[in-house]
């Protein structure tokens, strides 16, 4: 008794048994198989999202400097909220919520 007998006859084909090999193969054998290009465009996806973000950041940046290079006032506050700077006749206090 023959074990392949009862399969059909495109299956016991030799271009169709190296065509679902090579599709086996591809898909989860290949060093770039599928699972490693859904996870490859996902992070690209992800790179792109945070290139926006900075790309949006360092518009906020330079409109930021911008400002800063011209109001002086507005210089003399950023440099006191930011780097805690003081006059020397002036005392500063730090207050910390626990």
């Amino acid at each position: 008794m023959k074990p392949f007998a009862k399969l059909p006859r495109f299956i016991k084909n030799y271009y169709f048994l190296f065509g679902s090999f090579f599709i086996v193969w591809m898909f989860f054998v290949d060093s770039n198989d599928f699972g490693r290009q859904i996870g490859l465009t996902n992070k690209y996806n992800n790179l792109q999202d945070q290139k926006a973000y900075y790309l949006d950041k360092k518009v906020e940046v330079l409109k930021d400097k911008a400002e800063l290079t011209t109001n002086i006032e507005l210089l003399e506050k950023f440099a006191r909220e930011n780097y805690l700077m003081k006059k020397s006749s002036e005392d500063l206090y730090v207050i910390v919520d626990k």
